[in-house]
């Protein structure tokens, strides 16, 4: 009896510990299953640029949950830019890449944060590498996620593959089975669906240029009469095969007096194509891509002018137009007029990502962002920016009023120096002495410093073809023997490069002047930007090994990035000037 009371005891005492636990675990299953996935609309498009745009437009019925979660096969993770995630009034939703799938290995997840705001109908975009598309004898074949893998069924999934113009003979290989359109549709998906699919399609030379755009440089300059002249800088990498020779780079629809040029200030032929989407330049360049090397490319051009009431401009900004391809980073400076006073945005609303720079006379303001494609176009909240300034029109007279006050006071010196009484002192005969000046150092010639930026573009040139090469490598894309032959050519060439460089850059030093003053800057930036490399391989080898989390990778890969451009566009300034 004693014992059966004791065997009731702790079962009493067992239900009342979890108890809670069972209650709080049903009630979280069942917030769970309080919607429904009823369509998803997975469209894969491959841009001009050759990366792949993955976006599922998803409708739900019943309660929103407060976390969504949305993924692919992980076999894609390694091919992953950049994810955004809207809802049908355009609403920016907070996302976060890399996450698990309810515990579920083998995906790569992303998890949003709804809101009571937030739609019952809205899309999450993924843009992938240009790694994914690989060249065939007639066209392309695209590797690609069949279906989205979600953590509950969805009644209907369709898949839909949009291809550049230009494109043709499709064929899908899918779960199914294979097909000759460019959509298929699926009923009841369920959860955690992990199948992958293969097109294969033929395609027009030209309509699709595999490159990577490491930078976009904007700057955009306004004159005191409120005229817009803005000038593009993109660098290029062919990730390609074969040879390119021409690229389209996108403008803004009010866009006029277009021209181009290349990285040597030569002007290319442009020819203006429009869409219903986009417009765009179709630059010619002189001397085609091969396969690994980099070019600049440079678009100037006019935009309408901004207004003005009472003194005070305002210019809404189209930050970047439809981009039919993927830029790493962009930056984007707007150059008021001089004398100029910014209002909007505040300097303490400003994030880390727009710099104001308060100079004298000039105040200068500098929009960085990382991942540009079209997808910022569709949301109003990345892709304009509204900038107030003040400037008074007495501002177009200080520097001619400068020059004249200038000259007016050497002028009065001059002659009051001139108009000094002279006074006669008897002295003796000074010795004959014959003054002999000093030689200077003869600077370079015209010839020389036109081989000195000539080298040192070229020098850049090869230093990013052999980071290309090295990517190349270990990905296994090139042969071991053939990959060695082709490093150690570059280096012999690279080497050749910092010797002409040294042996003219000693003699700018020693003819002084801009000349050294100019030598003495691009090796401090040299400096810096050898610093900034080395600190990026360190924070890969730290991440590699686990001293560094994801998120503090990303971030300090982000500053190291943006500190790297920032090096880079002041050595092309200096060898600019010296051009």
């Amino acid at each position: 009896m004693k014992r059966t009371s004791v065997v009731f005891a702790l079962t009493i005492l067992s239900l009342a510990m979890f108890l809670p636990l069972i209650l709080n675990t049903q009630t979280a299953n069942a917030q769970n299953t309080n919607y429904t996935i009823t369509n998803v609309n997975h469209k894969v498009e491959v841009l001009y640029s050759g990366n792949t745009v993955i976006s599922d437009t998803i409708q739900i019925s019943g309660q929103l949950p407060n976390t969504f979660q949305i993924g692919f096969p992980h076999k894609y993770a390694a091919f992953v830019l950049k994810g955004a995630a809207y809802d049908s009034n355009n609403q920016t939703i907070p996302m976060i890449l890399g996450a698990q799938l309810q515990g579920q290995s083998g995906f790569y997840g992303a998890s949003l944060t709804l809101s009571a705001e937030t739609s019952q109908t809205f899309t999450v975009v993924f843009i992938l590498s240009n790694s994914l598309l690989t060249p065939t004898s007639s066209g392309f074949s695209l590797d690609f996620p069949a279906y989205p893998s979600l953590t509950t069924t969805a009644s209907q999934v369709t898949t839909t593959l949009d291809l550049p113009v230009g494109s043709s003979s499709v064929k899908i290989t899918q779960p199914d089975g294979a097909v000759n359109t460019t959509s298929y549709t699926t009923s009841n998906l369920s959860a955690f669906a992990s199948f992958t699919a293969t097109a294969t399609f033929s395609s027009t030379y030209g309509y699709i240029q595999q490159v990577i755009i490491p930078t976009l440089n904007r700057q955009i300059n306004i004159s005191p009469s409120g005229e817009l002249t803005c000038t593009d800088t993109y660098k290029l990498i062919n990730n390609a095969a074969s040879n390119i020779s021409s690229f389209k780079i996108n403008i803004p629809f009010t866009a006029s007096n277009v021209v181009g040029k290349d990285q040597f200030g030569r002007t290319l032929t442009v020819e203006i194509q429009d869409s219903n989407v986009a417009r765009a330049a179709n630059v010619s360049l002189i001397l085609a891509m091969n396969s690994g090397e980099s070019s600049l490319i440079t678009i100037d051009y006019k935009l309408p002018n901004v207004s003005s009431q009472s003194g005070q401009f305002v210019l809404n900004l189209d930050l970047f137009p439809y981009f039919d391809y993927y830029v790493e980073a962009a930056s984007v400076t707007i150059n008021p007029p001089e004398g100029a006073q910014i209002v909007t945005p505040q300097l303490t609303s400003i994030g880390s990502s727009v710099d104001l720079t308060r100079n004298a006379y000039q105040e200068t303001l500098t929009i960085n962002k990382e991942g540009v494609s079209y997808i910022d176009s569709i949301i109003p909240s990345e892709d304009v920016a509204s900038i107030t300034f003040n400037y008074s029109s007495l501002w177009i007279s200080f520097r001619p009023s400068s020059w004249m006050w200038a000259l007016a006071i050497v002028g009065s010196v001059v002659v009051a120096v001139y108009k000094r009484p002279k006074t006669k002192a008897k002295a003796a005969p000074a010795p004959t002495t014959k003054i002999v000046a000093p030689k200077g150092e003869v600077g370079p010639s015209r010839e020389q410093v036109k081989t000195f930026t000539e080298a040192y573009e070229e020098k850049n040139r090869i230093k990013t073809e052999i980071t290309f090469l090295d990517a190349r490598a270990q990905r296994g894309r090139i042969p071991r023997q053939k990959y060695k032959a082709k490093r150690k050519k570059l280096e012999l060439r690279l080497n050749s490069l910092n010797q002409t460089i040294a042996n003219i850059g000693e003699l700018m030093r020693n003819a002084g002047g801009n000349y050294a003053d100019l030598s003495r800057q691009l090796e401090n930036a040299e400096t810096e930007l050898n610093e900034v490399e080395q600190s990026i391989k360190a924070a890969q080898t730290r991440h590699e090994i686990g001293e560094l989390s994801l998120g503090d990778y990303r971030k300090q890969l982000e500053d190291l990035e943006r500190r790297k451009t920032k090096v880079e566009g002041t050595i092309s300034g200096l060898l600019l000037r010296l051009r």
